[in-house]
C-alpha cells in the first residue's frame, strides 16, 4: 500500500518524454489564460491533428465512419472532441472531462472611474479566491470587446515585455494596524479589488482628465468607446509566463493550472488516439469554478446535444440509443487534487493525501464533510481502472481533498454521473490551488497524460 515518488523509477528516456510534454504544456498555459484563448488553441491543435468541425459536417449532411475525428465548440468557451470507434455508440464511450476556466478578476460592465486623480477598472472576482493574494501583483487584461456593429475586438495587454501591466494596490504596513486585525476573508474586500490603469491627465480636460486620457488611448489603440465596455468580457489574470520551479526544475509554477493541467494532458492524450474500439471523447468545459452553470458549463445540454448530432451522422440516432450511449459510457473527471503541503500539514490526513511527484491522483469522492455534493465512484469501476493503470505502467495514488471536516470541493464528476455512467475524479496534485500562481510536479503531469492515453485506448 505504500506509494513512493515516481522519480525513483524514471529512466533517462522517461525524463526526456516528460520534459518534452511539459514544455508543450507551458506553451499551452502561456497561450491560453482564459477559456476563450484555451478554446482557440485547442481547436488549432485539433484541426492540425485531422479533426473536422461538426457544424460543417451537419450543414453538408456528411456521414461519420469509424476512425473519423470531429470537434464541436460552444460559444467559444467549451470544446468537445470525438474520435469515432468501431463499436456502436450505443455501447458507450470513453470520456475525459476537464474544465478550462480558472479563478480570476472579471471587469464589470460599467467599470471605469476616477478617484484621487487615478483611473481604475471596477472588478468582480470569479471563483473561489483568497482576495488578499491578488494585491500588488503585476496583472494582465485578456478578453474581447463586442461592438454594436457585430465586430469583436480581442484584447491582451500585459504579457509582452514592452506591455504595461496593471495592479490592485494595498495599504502600506505603516497605516495597516486596523487592517491587520481583520480576518483573512476581510483583509481585502471584494469591492476593493479594482485595478489601477492610469494617472496621466488629458491636456485641456478639467474634469475626469485621467479617465479622458484612458478613453483616448482605448479609442486610438483599439477603436473602443466607453459604451462598448457594456458588451465586453475582460478578464484580469496574473501577468507573466509559466516557469520551471526549483534548482532541479522538477516543478511548474503558473497561473490557471487548476484545471488546465488536466485539460492539456487530456487534450494531448486525445490527439494520440487513432481508430479506437470504443468512441473516445475529450470534453473541455467552462464555468466549473462557479458551479458548472450557464450555456458553456457542464450543466448545459451542450455535450448531450453534440452526442445526439454525432449519432445522427453515424445513422444510429434514437432517443433510446442516446440514453444507452450515455449510460454505458465511462469517464475520468480530469480535475486536480490538493497536494500535501508540509507547511500546512494540519489540514491533511497524511495517509489519504496526494503527494507531488507520486503520480496521477484518483479521488473516489470529493464533496465536503459528509461527502456532500460528491459522486463517490463504484468499487468495481476503481478495480477496473487499477488493472488498466498497472497494465500500462502508470504510477498513481489515491487521495481525498484534505481532512474530513476541514472543507472540501467539487468537480464536474457528479453531473456526468447523472446519466448513470461510471465516473471518477482523476488528475494532478497541486500546491497553492486557486492562488494566482499554482505549483505542480512535472512527473505527475507526465503520469496523468499516460493515464489518459491508457484509459482512452481501453476497449
Amino acid at each position: 500500500m505504500e506509494r513512493k515518488s515516481v522519480w525513483e523509477h524514471y529512466s533517462k528516456k522517461d525524463i526526456e518524454k516528460m520534459e518534452k510534454l511539459c514544455k508543450k504544456y507551458r506553451d499551452f498555459l502561456d497561450t491560453g489564460k482564459t477559456e476563450r484563448e484555451c478554446t482557440t488553441e485547442i481547436v488549432r491543435q485539433a484541426v492540425a491533428a485531422g479533426y473536422r468541425n461538426l457544424e460543417e459536417l451537419i450543414e453538408k449532411k456528411e456521414t461519420l465512419q469509424p476512425g473519423d475525428k470531429v470537434y464541436a465548440v460552444c460559444m467559444n468557451k467549451a470544446v468537445s472532441l470525438f474520435c469515432i470507434g468501431k463499436k456502436p455508440l450505443s455501447e458507450g464511450m470513453n470520456i475525459l472531462g476537464a474544465h478550462i476556466d480558472s479563478p480570476r478578476l472579471d471587469v464589470k460592465q460599467n467599470p471605469l472611474y476616477e478617484d484621487g486623480d487615478m483611473a481604475y477598472l471596477d472588478t468582480h472576482y470569479y471563483g473561489g479566491i483568497k482576495k488578499y493574494q491578488w494585491v500588488t501583483l503585476p496583472l494582465a487584461i485578456h478578453g474581447v470587446v463586442a461592438r454594436k456593429d457585430g465586430t469583436v475586438q480581442e484584447i491582451t495587454v500585459g504579457e509582452r515585455e514592452d506591455d504595461p501591466v496593471f495592479c490592485v494596490s494595498d495599504l502600506l504596513i505603516h497605516l495597516a494596524g486596523e487592517q491587520m486585525e481583520k480576518k483573512a476573508a476581510k483583509v481585502v474586500e471584494g469591492e476593493n479589488l479594482d485595478i489601477l490603469i492610469g494617472s496621466m491627465p488629458l491636456e485641456g480636460e478639467e474634469k475626469k482628465a485621467v479617465t479622458a486620457n484612458v478613453l483616448r488611448l482605448l479609442k486610438e489603440q483599439y477603436d473602443i468607446e466607453e459604451e462598448d465596455l457594456l458588451s465586453a468580457e475582460l478578464e484580469v489574470v496574473p501577468a507573466g509566463k509559466a516557469r520551471e520551479l526549483g534548482f532541479d526544475r522538477s516543478m511548474i509554477m503558473a497561473y490557471g493550472q487548476d484545471d488546465r493541467v488536466c485539460a492539456y494532458t487530456s487534450l494531448d492524450a486525445m490527439l494520440q488516439v487513432e481508430n479506437p474500439e470504443k468512441t473516445s471523447c475529450c470534453l473541455l468545459v467552462d464555468k466549473e469554478e462557479i458551479g458548472s452553470v450557464g450555456a458553456t458549463g457542464m450543466q448545459s445540454r451542450f455535450f448531450e446535444n453534440t452526442v445526439a448530432e454525432i449519432m445522427e451522422l453515424i445513422g444510429d440516432y434514437s432517443e433510446l440509443a442516446l440514453r444507452r450511449c450515455l449510460r454505458k459510457s465511462r469517464m475520468l473527471s480530469s480535475d486536480v487534487n490538493a497536494g500535501y503541503d508540509p507547511l500546512y500539514a494540519s489540514s491533511f490526513e497524511k495517509k489519504n493525501a496526494s503527494f507531488c511527484g507520486y503520480g496521477v491522483v484518483f479521488s473516489k469522492f470529493t464533496g465536503s464533510r459528509g461527502k456532500s455534493g460528491s459522486n463517490d465512484a463504484n468499487a468495481e469501476y476503481i478495480a477496473s481502472l487499477r488493472k488498466i493503470m498497472d497494465e500500462n505502467d502508470v504510477y498513481y495514488q489515491t487521495a481525498e481533498l484534505g481532512k474530513v471536516d476541514i472543507g472540501g470541493g467539487g468537480t464536474i464528476a457528479y453531473i456526468l454521473s447523472l446519466y448513470g455512467m461510471e465516473v471518477i475524479d482523476c488528475g494532478v496534485a497541486v500546491l497553492s490551488m486557486h492562488a494566482p500562481w499554482e505549483v505542480t510536479s512535472k512527473a505527475d503531469i507526465y503520469e496523468a497524460q499516460k493515464c489518459y492515453v491508457a484509459f482512452l485506448k481501453h476497449a
